[in-house]
């Protein structure tokens, strides 16, 4: 059922392939995750539309509407191993909305060719899931002479301009502008949702053709308030790429559950779900993300957004080979990110099913959404981009801890690190480059096998694409 599973070089047989004193070593500093600012204690684990909408030639028999949606939800409350591992949040992207207005207080509103939405959520929760919806900043400009609900206040003449969505642009300093969201999250509460996904944020937010202002913070802060003064807790997720600045992420982390660190990793428009330069990208703006926000505060209160999970499906169709979808989830896991799936929930293969309910695994993401994953170099335990690259979450009080230790192959554009070394190779990380010391039982998760007491070094070969991913534990020691 799994790739072959690269075998731990006992410290010592094989040459470690750099050396550094150990007074050269950078100073590891724990990072956490503490509770969100809307009382979430964990990454959201499910599943999302946007990849198979995007790649419509990857899964041709998916439509976008109630009845699609239920075929692709359903699997997760019907298969065992899915309903066992969490993955309890089915969210719709672009497009379940009617495009160009708003109800008489000009509230967003479904297609009612597509969706109804309370029966969808009526559905997904009697099945023990939850309802995902898909915002973008603004009301619509064509609901401008339309009254915000509660007041004689009309949306234009609080919100003007064009951001290139068909919305306007809100002037967050007016109370009614904190109305129209109340408006909008007592509706979604009242129909039963329980995730909001909001897009096009900025400072962040390429422009990807549209006219969006340099500043949406208040957007965030408009729908979390909006969220705090509703009678459901619902998260907030935030996206895409945004500004990592002091000033930003403060807003961010006070106001969202987590936050896209990424653009969309998927190949739109093809046959398969995603390229391994792409993923790359997506690992290395992870690594800019934790490295920069983790220097104002090591505790933080969000989790980071990787983008959909793209690891279900078979490689032909997934578009990765087997130990590229490892890594990934590796990764993921690893980040206490998101972990929403973007695959074709009816067409899983085994292996897909292996990575999202290993329970090896899950147990590692039940520490990361604690102790989330930082990168440590071999040779030197700093923080840059390499090909060959370690990470290490914790290690908690009690010694527990994670390590990665990865190939990612050639940089295919945008890995950040430029190197282009091929084939299998040698990967060693010392305990000084984790920034650790003393003994430990070494765990392989994907392995599923007990590697013993280590206090030295971890040496593994790994061909391009490869990772290994251990769970270190005192406790475990004989």
């Amino acid at each position: 059922m799994a790739s072959a599973i690269p075998s731990l070089v006992i410290a010592g047989s094989i040459l470690a392939m750099v050396t550094v004193p150990v007074a050269s070593q950078t100073a590891l500093e724990v990072i956490r995750i503490s509770t969100t600012s809307n009382g979430f204690d964990a990454p959201a684990r499910g599943w999302n539309s946007f990849g198979i909408q995007a790649n419509p030639d990857a899964s041709p028999s998916f439509t976008f509407d109630q009845a699609g949606v239920i075929t692709q939800c359903d699997v997760l409350s019907t298969n065992a191993g899915l309903k066992a591992s969490g993955y309890v949040y089915c969210s719709l992207d672009s497009g379940w909305s009617v495009g160009g207005n708003g109800d008489d207080f000009g509230r967003i509103i479904p297609d009612p060719s597509k969706f109804d939405i309370p029966a969808l959520a009526d559905h997904l929760h009697s099945q023990g899931l939850m309802l995902g919806v898909y915002v973008v900043p603004g009301a619509f400009i064509a609901d401008e002479a339309k009254t915000i609900l509660g007041t004689n206040v009309t949306i234009g003449s609080v919100c003007s301009g064009d951001n290139g969505l068909a919305r306007c642009n809100f002037n967050y300093s007016l109370p009614e502008v904190q109305q129209w969201h109340n408006s909008v999250v007592d509706q979604f509460a009242s129909w039963g949702v329980d995730f909001i996904k909001l897009d096009f944020i900025t400072p962040g937010s390429p422009a990807s053709g549209v006219n969006l202002p340099l500043d949406l913070s208040g957007e965030v802060i408009a729908y979390h308030q909006a969220i705090a003064q509703s009678d459901r807790q619902i998260r907030l997720d935030i996206s895409w790429k945004l500004d990592r600045s002091e000033q930003f992420f403060d807003i961010w982390e006070t106001n969202a559950d987590s936050m896209r660190t990424d653009q969309d990793i998927n190949n739109g428009g093809a046959a398969t779900f995603v390229s391994w330069g792409t993923v790359q990208r997506a690992i290395d703006n992870y690594r800019q993300y934790i490295t920069t926000v983790s220097s104002f505060d090591t505790t933080l209160t969000i989790y980071p957004d990787m983008d959909n999970l793209f690891v279900g499906n078979a490689a032909s169709v997934s578009g990765i080979t087997d130990h590229q979808r490892q890594t990934i989830m590796t990764h993921w896991v690893g980040a206490a990110a998101n972990l929403i799936i973007g695959s074709d929930l009816a067409d899983l293969d085994d292996f897909g099913l292996y990575l999202l309910t290993n329970a090896a695994a899950l147990e590692v993401a039940d520490f990361t959404e604690d102790f989330p994953i930082q990168p440590r170099n071999p040779g030197t335990g700093a923080q840059s981009a390499q090909q060959l690259q370690a990470w290490i979450a914790g290690p908690s009080s009690t010694g527990e801890a994670v390590v990665i230790i990865a190939n990612y192959g050639p940089d295919e554009g945008q890995g950040g690190f430029g190197t282009s070394v091929p084939g299998v190779q040698v990967v060693t990380i010392t305990w000084e480059d984790l920034g650790i010391q003393g003994s430990f039982g070494v765990f392989d998760v994907w392995a599923g096998e007990d590697l013993g007491a280590e206090d030295t070094e971890l040496e593994v070969q790994l061909e391009e694409g490869q990772s290994v991913l251990y769970h270190l534990n005192r406790s475990n020691l004989v």
